[in-house]
């Protein structure tokens, strides 16, 4: 099941439209030194742990179970990756996976696409990334996109994240672009490190000496992370084509409204029908953070998230996400979203292929 939580008329007619259709799958890796902050992320036990996430991942993703990690999934506190949704929908409906590096400490184990970006400092220096490195990073995602909806024809792309440390960036971003998010993101802690977010964005701000007036490029380039600006420019190229579901919740609704911000800044042609955000019901309904009300304070942005439910496992690993671990990540709604829009999978259906998959990867 699919429920609507804002700009309820525009997200079913996104949903009918692309009712049994087959998606393409493209997802951005990325690192930023803030997630190597302590405590500021549940993606990885330690900061070492959390450096190699992203790639461990996208292995995952790509390979499942079957073949021996270079890169192990890293161990959480509590919970298991995201990346066991995403991967059993990927791997059981046969829908196409696009990997893209668009700034990693270290390269992937399995193929992907090398964009030419950088690791981004810790946001708290107030300059992330070079100025010039976001510009050649959106061209990149706009050149992508394009390219992408080409192969999609009458579908939709699902693009997805995994950049450990990102809902902190993500904060940055909507603060920068006059949006009121403080208190309202998400985190991978059961309850969000609000006060610890905050303050380092806010510090990250000041040493920009950020004003209401900043380019979203220039805002990037001070406290965002190489995956934002690479999605957004993926995003307004890919929905003048085809259907884009962003696929996450805090990190994606930024991406949304830094889209918006380029489309007025450039004045680059977009189709916002074609674009919703999807996320998971625990991200949604989190009660440590306001998501709805995120979406709502950006303008237009139609909310979907898919009512997976883990209550009734047997795992201890997924049983944790209905006690606010975890999450989401690695478009791990949006291909839950994708499975009952493509198959109808109903609930069982979907925790039936996720559970084989740990069962199978644990027994190892």
């Amino acid at each position: 099941m699919i429920q609507i939580y804002t700009e309820i008329e525009r997200g079913q007619k996104w949903i009918e439209k692309y009712q049994k259709c087959r998606p393409v799958f493209a997802c951005m890796l990325g690192f930023t030194a803030t997630g190597l902050i302590s405590g500021i992320s549940a993606a990885g036990a330690t900061p070492n742990d959390r450096k190699h996430t992203a790639i461990a991942d996208a292995e995952f993703l790509i390979n499942g179970s079957q073949f021996p990690p270079k890169y192990p999934l890293p161990p959480l506190t509590v919970g298991a990756s995201p990346v066991f949704i995403s991967r059993a929908v990927v791997e059981t409906l046969n829908i196409p996976v696009y990997l893209f590096n668009a700034g990693l400490p270290y390269p992937p184990a399995v193929p992907f696409i090398d964009l030419g970006g950088i690791p981004a400092n810790c946001l708290t220096s107030g300059k992330a990334l070079p100025l010039e490195t976001v510009r050649h990073l959106f061209a990149q995602g706009m050149k992508w996109g394009e390219k992408l909806a080409t192969e999609v024809l009458d579908s939709y792309l699902i693009l997805g994240e995994c950049v450990v440390g990102g809902t902190t960036t993500a904060l940055a971003i909507l603060t920068g672009l006059g949006i009121e998010a403080a208190g309202k993101v998400n985190s991978s802690h059961p309850q969000c490190n609000h006060a610890q977010k905050w303050s380092v964005v806010r510090e990250g701000l000041e040493k920009a000496g950020c004003s209401s007036r900043i380019d979203p490029f220039t805002l990037v380039a001070a406290v965002g992370d190489p995956m934002q600006i690479v999605v957004a420019g993926m995003a307004i190229a890919a929905s003048r084509q085809v259907g884009v579901m962003l696929a996450g919740g805090t990190q994606m609704l930024a991406v949304y409204a830094l889209m918006q911000a380029i489309i007025q800044h450039l004045d680059k042609p977009v189709n916002l029908e074609q674009i919703v955000v999807g996320t998971t019901r625990w991200v949604a309904e989190d009660p440590t953070g306001d998501t709805v009300g995120l979406a709502v304070a950006i303008a237009n942005a139609p909310l979907l998230a898919t009512q997976l439910s883990f209550a009734n496992s047997s795992y201890p690993q997924l049983q944790a996400y209905e006690r606010g671990y975890v999450k989401e990540g690695v478009g791990a709604g949006g291909c839950a979203i994708a499975a009952y829009l493509y198959q109808n999978w109903i609930n069982e259906r979907l925790v039936g292929a996720i559970e084989a998959l740990i069962e199978s990867y644990y027994k190892k």
